[in-house]
C-alpha cells in the first residue's frame, strides 16, 4: 500500500459513517499517521445466534484498522451478555445463562469472517470477556464501582424514563457499563468502536483506563441504522437482516424496507462513494423510482456477503416473484386443524406475531388468501391447501 492509498483509507476511517470521535478526531489522525501499531476492538454481546447488518457497520470500520496494519479484536461479551445491556431499554433485559450465550456465539467467527480476516497476515483476534470478568472478586467489583456515581448512572435517558414511568431499575443494570469499561483495562486497548448508543459505556472504559493505567483511549462512535420510525435495527427489537441470511431472503428484506432507509444503508453498509450516493439522492428527488435505486442497494449488499453470482440470482428470483406477481416455488407448509379463524391462522403460521398485529394487518388489507385480499377478521378458513400471504414476500400454505 502506497502513501496515497494509506491516506485515503485513513480519511475513510475517520469520516465514513462516523458519529463522533473522543477525545478528538485530530488525536486519532495523528496516531494513525505516526506509524504506531494501535489495538482497537469492537464488542458484541451474543444475545442471539445471528450477527446482522447493524453489526457489520462496526465490523467494516474495524476492517479498515486491520487493512492499515493495526491489531483488531472482536470481543464477544460472554459475561456482559448474561447481565444485559440496559442501553435504550425501558425494561430490564432477560438475563441469559453462560451456556445460552456461548451457544449463541458458536458461529460468530464464521459470520464475522465475511468482513474480517482471521487468517493470513495480521489476523483479527476473537476474545471472550468472561475470561477476566468472571474472575473478579467482590472487593475488585467494589473498587470498580468506586469510579462512578449513582448520579452518573441516573443521567442515562432510559433510566430517567423508567423513573418517570415508575418502572423498576435493577441494581445489576448499573454494573453493565462497569463491566464493559473494564474490558478496555483487561485488554489494554488504544481504542474502541461502537454504535452511538454505546457512547456512555465506551466512555466509561475510557475513564477507567485513564484512572487505572494512566492511558488515553480513543472512542469512535458510529451512526446507527434505523427503521422508518427511527428505531435502531437490533437483535432484540427484531426486523434485522442477518449476515448469514440466504441471498434471496436478504435481497427481499432490503426490497421491503421503507424508501427513507435507502440512503443511510448505502452510506453505512456499502462502499459506494459519498458522491455517488448523493447523486442517487438527487435522482430520487427528480423522479427516479426509489425501487430501482433500492434494487441497486439490495444487489450491492448481497454481493458483499454472498458474492456477485448470488446477488444476480437473488435479483432474478425477486423479479420473477414480485415484479411478475409469481408465488415462490417452495412455500413453507403449516399443519393446522381446520376450521380456524383467520386471525388464529395468521398467528399459527407466523405471518403475524400476535392477534393484535393480525387484526392490524387485516385492517390494512395487507393479507391475501390465494391471491385475494382478506379484510374480514371474523372469516373462517375451512379448506386445506390455501396459501396465505402477508405483503409481497411472506407466504404460508395450510395443510
Amino acid at each position: 500500500m502506497n502513501h496515497e492509498q494509506e491516506q485515503e483509507l485513513i480519511e475513510k476511517l475517520l469520516t465514513r459513517g462516523v458519529h463522533a470521535i473522543y477525545p478528538t478526531e485530530e488525536m486519532l489522525r495523528k496516531q494513525l499517521e505516526s506509524g504506531k501499531r494501535l489495538r482497537f476492538y469492537l464488542g458484541i454481546d451474543p444475545t442471539s445466534p445471528h450477527l446482522h447488518i447493524g453489526h457489520a457497520i462496526g465490523l467494516r470500520k474495524l476492517r479498515l484498522f486491520q487493512e492499515l496494519g493495526h491489531e483488531v479484536i472482536l470481543l464477544l461479551g460472554s459475561f456482559t451478555a448474561m447481565i444485559g445491556d440496559p442501553t435504550d431499554k425501558l425494561a430490564a433485559r432477560t438475563q441469559l445463562t453462560q451456556k445460552q450465550v456461548l451457544e449463541n456465539a458458536a458461529t460468530y467467527k464464521k459470520q464475522a469472517s465475511k468482513i474480517l480476516r482471521f487468517t493470513g497476515k495480521n489476523p483479527a483476534k476473537i476474545m471472550f470477556n468472561h475470561k477476566w470478568l468472571a474472575r473478579l472478586d467482590f472487593a475488585e467489583v467494589i473498587d470498580l464501582a468506586s469510579h462512578f456515581t449513582v448520579q452518573q448512572m441516573l443521567e442515562r435517558d432510559m433510566f430517567e424514563k423508567r423513573i418517570t414511568d415508575e418502572k423498576p431499575i435493577y441494581l445489576h443494570e448499573f454494573f453493565y457499563p462497569l463491566m464493559q469499561g473494564y474490558d478496555s483495562v483487561a485488554m489494554d486497548v488504544d481504542g474502541e468502536i461502537g454504535g452511538s448508543d454505546q457512547m456512555f459505556n465506551m466512555l466509561a472504559g475510557r475513564d477507567l483506563l485513564k484512572e487505572m493505567k494512566g492511558k488515553e483511549k480513543v472512542v469512535l462512535t458510529m451512526k446507527l441504522l434505523t427503521n422508518a420510525e427511527g428505531e435502531k435495527m437490533s437483535k432484540s427489537a427484531g426486523g434485522f437482516i442477518a449476515l448469514d441470511e440466504e441471498p434471496q431472503e436478504m435481497y427481499g428484506k432490503i426490497m421491503s424496507m421503507d424508501d427513507s432507509m435507502i440512503i443511510p444503508y448505502f452510506e453505512l453498509a456499502t462502499d459506494r462513494s459519498l458522491e455517488e450516493i448523493e447523486g442517487m439522492k438527487v435522482q430520487m428527488t427528480q423522479g427516479v423510482n426509489p425501487r430501482d435505486v433500492k434494487m441497486q442497494l439490495a444487489g450491492e449488499i448481497v454481493t458483499i456477503f454472498h458474492g456477485k453470482e448470488a446477488a444476480e440470482g437473488a435479483e432474478e428470483a425477486f423479479k420473477n416473484l414480485f415484479q411478475q406477481h409469481e408465488q415462490p416455488d417452495v412455500i413453507e407448509e403449516f399443519s393446522l386443524t381446520l376450521p380456524m379463524n383467520i386471525i388464529d391462522a395468521l398467528v399459527e403460521t407466523r405471518l403475524a406475531t400476535s392477534r393484535s398485529e393480525a387484526k392490524r394487518l387485516l385492517s390494512q388489507q395487507a393479507i391475501k388468501m390465494d391471491g385475494t385480499v382478506v379484510g374480514d377478521e371474523t372469516m373462517t378458513i375451512e379448506t386445506y391447501g390455501v396459501v396465505l400471504q402477508r405483503g409481497k414476500r411472506q407466504f404460508a400454505k395450510l395443510k
